[in-house]
């Protein structure tokens, strides 16, 4: 399956499972679960890495370690806001347009998991955590599901913007 590049003049195809294992590589370098679903895409928008990590690392752990939306999912929709620019507070169509693609993708991930909430897609009992994050190691990867939230959260947005491109 395919995503698109973003230029100037348009969008051209590029390989969403491509973007779905950098997402995924992203993740297991150490990356938290919102960033490494934007640092996936960054580079279709002109954003520097640094910039994309900084703003979505506050999103990891469902948002600061509070087990809320899953951080995989907010980069996921910090991606569909880069792409509709809805910069202009009284452009209420394309509000509307950000939040159909929100509520869509939110229907689409959680068919596909279960859920978008970081407890329930970890099976934890508790709301939050402490902010302290935990050490990636071996034993932590084998029993976090995240990497496979992150690459979904990532295949889905791709296959969105390719929805899109197509309908241009």
């Amino acid at each position: 399956m395919e995503s698109i590049l973003f230029n100037g003049n348009g969008m051209e195809r590029v390989d969403v499972e491509q973007r779905a294992e950098k997402a995924r590589r992203f993740f297991l370098e150490g990356y938290n679960c919102a960033q490494a679903v934007v640092l996936a895409y960054c580079d279709l928008f002109d954003i520097s890495p640094s910039l994309a990590a900084s703003i979505s690392a506050p999103l990891g752990g469902g948002m600061g370690r509070l087990r809320e939306v899953c951080g995989a999912v907010s980069g996921m929709f910090m991606v569909a806001g880069l792409f509709y620019k809805n910069d202009i507070p009284s452009d209420m169509t394309k509000r509307k347009i950000v939040y159909g693609t929100v509520q869509d993708l939110a229907e689409k991930s959680k068919a596909l998991n279960g859920s978008i909430i970081c407890r329930e897609l970890l099976g934890l009992d508790h709301k939050s955590d402490s902010p302290t994050p935990e050490a990636r190691t071996e034993t932590y990867y084998k029993r976090r599901p995240c990497a496979d939230y992150v690459a979904s959260a990532a295949r889905l947005i791709g296959e969105k913007l390719n929805e899109v491109s197509e309908e241009m």
